[in-house]
């Protein structure tokens, strides 16, 4: 069996341990404070949270252990629980690896009780203390997203043991309509640009929280009116398929969180992916990495209004077969036989 954390924060570490542990030929375990997922069938473990306030006191003092980690609030009983949950885990259950996807502090944990980790690295500079620790000490690497796109500043160390294996999309496998790849094609219903109101914008949030506002995006829209913007995000209404939704649109606007930047290359449309805030400038590196390899337009910031017609006029240009780049559509299948050749050669004498 091979255990499984996901991180609670956004949706895009379940969706990923869901992909992965769809396609991989032994059972997987999950272990989370975020909810388990509808239909999972595997092993589960609630863990308890470590960063709601205790019923008593809390200190504030020393978050990260004088630096060395990212998340240690001092006489915290979640952290306590969570920790105990988790080395107790490893001992009754025994095991072949951990995924961690993501927290130092848990990789740290399932190596000290002997368990061997691979740790999925994220995108943006992650070279401070706590990072280099945990991926010191990681047996190997998950990088969902291909070489050369996160990895230009990594030393060689980590090179070595790291898994490039592009995005990762609940969607990957799915079959694409032929105008999907095709550059001069802007949608999947048109076969040019159209008439003012022909033209969807699908604009994608996330689970994670987003500093652009409904005022930004309503300036947006009012300066695009030849372009009809259909919002999919927590909390708006949309339709139940998002795959749908994805072919229907002449041009993708989404942040550039991991998890929507894998759907956007799994249907291969054209798009616009504009950076939120996150910790290391993660979504940053993303939209730039995009925006230089001329795969979709990638923006750090969200644009001023008179901006937008020519960018998404630029996104319809650059199609969207330049996301073959980005994933093959076997990011979960490779990390899976990564996953198997490596607690295979730990079994072996």
């Amino acid at each position: 069996m091979i255990g499984y954390y996901a991180h609670h924060h956004g949706a895009g570490h379940l969706t990923r341990m869901q992909s992965i542990a769809a396609v991989l030929d032994e059972p997987v375990w999950g272990l989370s404070s975020g909810p388990r997922p509808p239909g999972w069938t595997g092993g589960w473990t609630d863990l308890a949270r470590d960063d709601d306030p205790p019923a008593g006191h809390r200190s504030e003092r020393d978050l990260t252990a004088h630096g060395v980690l990212h998340w240690v609030p001092l006489h915290h009983d979640g952290l306590a629980r969570r920790a105990a949950q988790l080395t107790t885990w490893a001992a009754d259950e025994r095991p072949r690896a951990v995924v961690v996807d993501v927290s130092v502090e848990v990789a740290l944990l399932a190596r000290l009780a002997g368990v061997p980790t691979v740790v999925v690295a994220m995108p943006g500079r992650r070279d401070d203390r706590a990072h280099r620790l945990a991926y010191d000490t990681a047996d190997a690497l998950l990088a969902p997203w291909p070489r050369g796109a996160h990895d230009l500043h990594w030393p060689d160390r980590w090179v070595d043991k790291a898994w490039f294996v592009g995005g990762i999309s609940r969607f990957d496998g799915r079959e694409l309509p032929a105008t999907s790849t095709d550059p001069a094609t802007p949608g999947s219903h048109a076969a040019g640009p159209g008439a003012p109101g022909d033209r969807t914008v699908l604009l994608l949030w996330g689970a994670g929280g987003r500093s652009t506002t409904d005022a930004d995006v309503r300036a947006a829209r009012a300066a695009t009116p030849g372009w009809t913007w259909v919002e999919r995000s927590p909390g708006h209404d949309g339709s139940s398929d998002l795959w749908d939704d994805l072919q229907r649109a002449d041009v993708i606007v989404t942040h550039a969180g991991q998890n929507a930047v894998a759907e956007a290359a799994a249907a291969r449309r054209p798009a616009v992916v504009v950076a939120q805030p996150r910790p290391h400038a993660e979504q940053e590196w993303t939209a730039r990495r995009i925006d230089d390899w001329r795969i979709a337009v990638g923006r750090t910031e969200w644009p001023e209004p008179e901006d937008w017609p020519e960018l998404l006029e630029l996104a319809v240009s650059r199609g969207g077969h330049g996301w073959a780049r980005w994933s093959d559509g076997t990011g979960a299948q490779q990390a899976a036989d990564h996953l198997t050749g490596l607690v295979a050669d730990w079994a072996s004498p």
